[in-house]
């Protein structure tokens, strides 16, 4: 089975998703074919790299599911990026079509990036109404087309400055959309919520690929409002719940008993649970979330708790089909109870790394994925993550890695030296501090330095607070001791 196959799941008048209005399996079917025959026409091809920047709706998913029926290659994009780092992006992936909500002021970015191919964009909401206009002859289907074919490249964060591009196959996504239906009892009957964006791979493979899998019926909001949020739930009598804990945190402190009474699932990724909302969840509703885990290079879901057993603080237990063992700082397999680097293996294991070799060789030495998390395991095979051996901060589900926020403030004008680190946040798992030392004779204050970060940073990225010292605690090799400075944080906050 390839992905774009799922559309083919569910019955032809079932309701396949719910947007601006109801659409049914065979409309969808039809509208893809639709975006399909407009691509080829436009000249994509099999094993091009197509960028794709849109909030959640529908037309992502035709989108989505056109350039992979073309053997085509899906760069899904944060559309909350600043329009450097989606110059990054497109050149790094050497993406020529990109597909947009709006047409995007990306020329000077991709000039300064250095980006030796041209970027067509093309517009959603153009495309539909070329559509409307114009019958576009039949794709053929590519030749030699497998499950082993790339499907997206997901870009993820690392601690190198910038973001890097894990190769995921048909096979990864649709191995861990069927590990992850086998552990929950997934009905055609089932309806459920996609609020979460539909770039991040938590969303797509969850919310999308698992419901189209089983037949579901898929209600999309583009973005988070609690009292919207609520209300499709409550209304769409939805069953399946996908959140952040921020989301809830928010369910708990709005939601009411009756606003849940049909959802039978309530799962929660992103970012570690905070036990306090946990409680509170419980307490407002009466209901348990399900703690899970995973990683973009993993498709992404690795481990989740058991509904029938589950253990608050753990990450549960790993999907079928999926190994998770824990090494110590030599290489060797560690006991129950050892704390180590949590390290994963099965068919949801990324390919790689897009044209970076040595950090592919680095993740997936001995044929595992090193998560770069620190992670122990029960007598009982539940996963319990420590800490993280990087220094990458998650912040309501999304990733910061805080060299590339450094380079930003080192290249400030009164910036002598600046260093990122990022502490527990009951509400967003973590928040971002930047720790600032000015130029002798030089000055800027908090808003200088904010407003500088959000003219090139997406707004997450920007760190919460900025404190101001002398200088950085540094080892005798000159490395920032970054451990020092989070003991300093916690102190003051």
């Amino acid at each position: 089975m390839l992905v774009h196959e799922l559309i083919y799941r569910g019955k032809d008048t079932d309701i396949a998703l719910i947007d601006k209005e109801p659409i049914t399996y065979l409309q969808l079917q039809k509208k893809v074919e639709l975006y399909r025959n407009y691509f080829y026409q436009q000249g994509v091809r099999s094993g091009e790299n197509v960028g794709l920047l849109a909030k959640n709706s529908a037309e992502f998913i035709y989108v989505y599911m056109a350039i992979a029926s073309l053997g085509a290659v899906v760069v899904p994009i944060n559309f909350l990026l600043a329009a450097r780092e989606v110059a990054f992006i497109l050149k790094d992936g050497n993406i020529k079509t990109l597909v947009t909500m709006k047409e995007l002021d990306l020329a000077q970015e991709l000039q300064k990036n250095g980006c030796p191919h041209q970027v067509t964009q093309e517009v959603i909401s153009e495309i539909e109404c070329s559509l409307a206009e114009t019958v576009y002859p039949p794709a053929p289907v590519p030749e030699a087309f497998d499950e082993n074919e790339l499907c997206v490249i997901i870009y993820t964060s690392g601690t190198t400055g910038h973001p890097k591009g894990a190769m995921l196959t048909h096979h990864n996504l649709l191995a861990d959309a069927m590990a992850y239906s086998q552990t929950f009892s997934f009905m055609p009957s089932d309806k459920v919520f996609c609020v979460l964006p539909m770039y991040h791979c938590f969303s797509w493979t969850c919310c999308v690929l698992t419901a189209l899998f089983n037949g579901n019926s898929i209600t999309i909001l583009d973005s988070f409002s609690i009292r919207e949020a609520i209300a499709a739930i409550s209304k769409g009598e939805l069953t399946v719940i996908y959140g952040v804990p921020t989301m809830y945190k928010l369910y708990a402190a709005w939601g009411k008993p009756e606003d849940f009474a049909k959802v039978r699932i309530f799962v929660s990724g992103g970012a570690a649970l905070p036990q306090e909302i946990l409680a509170q969840f419980a307490l407002r509703t009466g209901r348990q979330i399900v703690e899970g885990y995973g990683l973009s290079e993993a498709s992404p879901v690795v481990a989740l708790n058991p509904v029938e057993k589950v253990k608050p603080g753990s990450i549960g237990k790993p999907l079928p089909g999926i190994t998770a063992k824990i090494a110590g700082n030599d290489g060797q397999w560690l006991k129950t109870g050892e704390v180590g680097e949590l390290v994963i293996s099965g068919p949801i294991v990324m390919k790689g790394y897009y044209n970076l070799p040595e950090a592919t060789a680095e993740a997936l030495r001995g044929g595992c994925l090193h998560t770069g998390d620190l992670a122990y395991i029960d007598e009982e095979g539940y996963i319990f993550i420590v800490d993280r051996l990087k220094d990458m901060i998650i912040t309501s589900g999304e990733n910061i890695y805080p060299r590339e926020i450094e380079e930003l403030l080192f290249s400030h004008p009164a910036v002598s030296e600046a260093a990122v680190v990022g502490i527990p946040d009951k509400l967003r798992g973590q928040s971002a501090y930047a720790f600032v030392v000015l130029k002798e004779g030089s000055s800027a204050d908090k808003r200088t330095l904010r407003d500088y970060l959000r003219s090139n940073l997406a707004a997450y990225k920007v760190p919460r607070d900025f404190l101001f010292i002398d200088d950085l605690p540094k080892n005798a090799t000159g490395k920032v001791m970054k451990t020092t400075l989070r003991e300093v944080l916690l102190k003051k906050v």
